[in-house]
C-alpha cells in the first residue's frame, strides 16, 4: 500500500501540472468570416495564412465632442456594445453588467469600453456626456460613440451586432445586447450577451485568457 500511495503523487502532480498548462495555454476562438490568402514574405517566399474579420476603420464623436477613432483603442483589448440613453428595456442591465468589469479593469491600461449609440436623433455628444456622469464612468477608458445612422448602424453589421429603427415598438429601436470582446489586431474574440449573469461571467474569464494571449 505504502508504494502505491507513492506512486500516487507524482502521477497526481503529473496530472495537475498537465490542467493547468492547458488552461494557461487555452485561446478564444475567432468570429466572423475568414478566408486563406497567400502572403508574401520579406525574403519572397510565399505562404498561405488564415486572415479573420477585422473591425474596419472607423471615426465618431464621443460624449465630451472629441474625436475618436481605430487609434483611440490602438493595442487594446476593449469591449464593445450598442445602446441608447433613453432605452428602459435591456440597456440599463447590459450597462450595469458592463459597469462591473469596467470597475475590475479600472487600473488596466491594456483594456477600454466603447459604447455606441443607435439613436442618432437624441443621443448627442452631450447627451452621452449626461448618461457616463450618471453611470459614473466619466473618463477615457470608457468612451461613448455618436455618429449618423449609416455610420453606425454599418458598423453593427461588422460587430455581427443586430440593431435597427422600428416604429411599431415603444421605444422605436431594437436591438442585441452583445457585449463583444474585441483584440489588439481588431478581430471578435467572442460575444456574450450582456443581460445574462453567467454570460457576463465568462466574459471576465476570458478578458483574462485574450491579455495572457497577447501579452
Amino acid at each position: 500500500m505504502k508504494s502505491v500511495t507513492h506512486l500516487l503523487i507524482p502521477l497526481s502532480f503529473s496530472i495537475f501540472v498537465l490542467i493547468s498548462a492547458c488552461k494557461e495555454n487555452r485561446k478564444l476562438p475567432y468570429y466572423g468570416q475568414s478566408e486563406i490568402k497567400e502572403i508574401k514574405k520579406t525574403d519572397g517566399s510565399i505562404t498561405v495564412d488564415t486572415v479573420y474579420r477585422t473591425i474596419p476603420d472607423f471615426s465618431f464623436l464621443n460624449q465630451d465632442s472629441i474625436l475618436i477613432t481605430n487609434k483611440t483603442f490602438k493595442d487594446k483589448v476593449y469591449i464593445a456594445d450598442f445602446f441608447f440613453t433613453s432605452c428602459t428595456s435591456i440597456c440599463p442591465t447590459m450597462h450595469r453588467n458592463m459597469k462591473s468589469i469596467f470597475e475590475e479593469y479600472k487600473s488596466d491600461q491594456d483594456v477600454m469600453f466603447l459604447s455606441h449609440t443607435i439613436d442618432f436623433k437624441y443621443d448627442k455628444p452631450s447627451k452621452l456626456k449626461k448618461y457616463a456622469t450618471k453611470l459614473e464612468v466619466d473618463g477615457d477608458k470608457w468612451q461613448f460613440a455618436y455618429g449618423s445612422k449609416d455610420d453606425i448602424y454599418n458598423i453593427a453589421k461588422d460587430y455581427l451586432v443586430v440593431v435597427m429603427e422600428d416604429s411599431s415598438q415603444k421605444e422605436k429601436y431594437v436591438h442585441q445586447g452583445w457585449l463583444v470582446l474585441v483584440d489588439k489586431n481588431k478581430h471578435i474574440r467572442g460575444a456574450y450577451e450582456g443581460t445574462n449573469d453567467t454570460a457576463v461571467a465568462q466574459l471576465k474569464k476570458d478578458i483574462q485568457v485574450l491579455l495572457a494571449e497577447q501579452k
